[in-house]
């Protein structure tokens, strides 16, 4: 293994061009190769000064990498990472690890089997921010959590659905964002074990959901609501509220609020609210702010996957976290197909 590790990226979408602008940025990494049969990946590779290959066998009979970078369309990450892991080659997965948790099960084992090192992509466990409210809340300054509100709303533009597949099921915000929200949940609150869902295509009219909304229950025994919509025009959502991402414009607004006995936490902006003296709704309540660094946490989550890769660190969410994350997202969906609710399994 080189100074500098040599990593392909197998899909030149959205997401996988943000992979390549990282990887080529990043003194630790070479970009080994551009993979992917479109037409448009040439001039991607070309512009990032790296070789194209139509896909993975193609790359793989030229050359091999240190690592691959799997940042295709949901259908295809089992398949492609089963790849990976015949090859011997780590690999950093997109979420959603798999489109059923039996194809995602199957990856997860052969990766354990061939003792190859697997990293899936929920990159927010990197956000500084995120690892700062969950240090709040395992402080226990808040008590016990009894509520959590979380909203994913935004507005994606007709060109966005210009692709196929997200205007298919599967690709909607439900496995596209709402596994997002799902994720930090769990990581900062806990397993979540039972779901109950609606969903709605009411204002696009395509065979996918455009919104969606959760109740959530706790292993705790919190309850939390969860609200995804791509079709509105407002500031809550991670995106608007982090400004992790320099793509999207920064709010002041919040995404996420945590209800306990003791006192209450928003996010990202980690406003702490707590009672002067005694509990009680017309007892004066106070406002304390903790700030935090902004970090690209893509980048940080590509660096963290090099340490990975060199065995310095187990990966921060490995296969059988993302799994869980999976299961409680498709829950979701099949509590939202049914109007009804449904249990993590």
């Amino acid at each position: 293994m080189t100074d500098r590790l040599r990593i392909a990226v197998v899909g030149a979408g959205l997401i996988g061009r943000q992979h390549i602008e990282r990887v080529t940025r990043d003194p630790g990494c070479t970009l080994w190769a551009v993979v992917d049969p479109a037409g448009h990946a040439t001039e991607v590779a070309a512009r990032s000064g790296a070789p194209w290959y139509p896909d993975l066998a193609a790359m793989l009979a030229a050359d091999q990498p240190d690592a691959v970078i799997v940042a295709t369309p949901n259908r295809s990450h089992v398949p492609i990472g089963l790849e990976c892991v015949a090859a011997g080659l780590p690999l950093l997965v997109e979420k959603p690890l798999a489109e059923d948790l039996a194809s995602g099960q199957r990856l997860v084992e052969a990766a354990e089997a061939a003792g190859v090192p697997l990293l899936v992509g929920h990159h927010r466990r990197h956000n500084a921010s995120l690892r700062r409210a969950k240090a709040i809340i395992d402080s226990q300054r808040l008590g016990r959590i009894a509520v959590v509100n979380a909203l994913a709303w935004f507005f994606k533009p007709d060109d966005y659905f210009d692709v196929a597949w997200r205007r298919e099921p599967g690709g909607g915000p439900i496995l596209i964002n709402l596994i997002h929200v799902v994720d930090d949940l769990r990581y900062l609150c806990g397993e979540i074990d039972e779901v109950q869902a609606t969903r709605s295509n009411a204002m696009r009219l395509f065979p996918v959901e455009d919104s969606a909304t959760a109740l959530v229950t706790f292993r705790s025994g919190a309850l939390g609501t969860i609200s995804v919509t791509d079709t509105v025009a407002a500031p809550w959502s991670w995106e608007l509220t982090t400004g992790e991402n320099p793509v999207y414009p920064e709010t002041d607004q919040s995404c996420y609020l945590i209800g306990g006995t003791e006192g209450s936490l928003s996010f990202p902006t980690l406003d702490e609210w707590h009672y002067r003296d005694r509990p009680s709704w017309i007892a004066p309540i106070e406002r304390s702010q903790v700030v935090t660094l902004k970090e690209d946490t893509l980048a940080a989550q590509l660096r963290h996957f090099c340490r990975v890769v060199r065995g310095d660190d187990p990966p921060l969410v490995g296969g059988r976290d993302a799994l869980q994350t999976l299961d409680v997202t498709l829950a979701v969906a099949r509590a939202a197909t049914a109007h009804g609710s449904s249990t993590a399994r």
